[in-house]
């Protein structure tokens, strides 16, 4: 099927998946499983609790990571990925590697 540029999609996917934390989020939750909050906010250093939070939110309203509460004092919370969310990998680890690449070229180009 030939791509059409006035159809393009890009923009929907970036939408979701783009800004400074959400790539490394889930990257650590492809990576390492189900985690608490407090373990993505230490795995995470720089992140404030707000930034987490509204990160984990969106990626949730967007099917991509789950939530769960368990009914305990105190409270309990996990996030993980969900099967959905599991698409997104080779798309990450591409962007992963593209961004790997970029930095040796910048650093080649610079010692020419």
């Amino acid at each position: 099927m030939k791509k059409q540029p006035e159809l393009c999609r890009v923009e929907d996917a970036l939408s979701i998946i783009v800004g400074k934390w959400k790539p490394i989020i889930l990257l650590h939750l492809l990576h390492n499983g189900t985690k608490r909050f407090s373990e993505l906010k230490a795995s995470l250093p720089g992140i404030t609790q707000k930034m987490l939070t509204n990160q984990l939110r969106e990626l949730e309203q967007e099917d991509i990571v789950m939530r769960k509460v368990y009914p305990q004092v105190p409270p309990k919370v996990e996030y993980s990925i969900t099967e959905y969310g599991k698409s997104l990998e080779p798309i990450l680890e591409a962007m992963h590697d593209w961004g790997t690449a970029h930095t040796l070229h910048k650093l080649n180009k610079m010692n020419q």
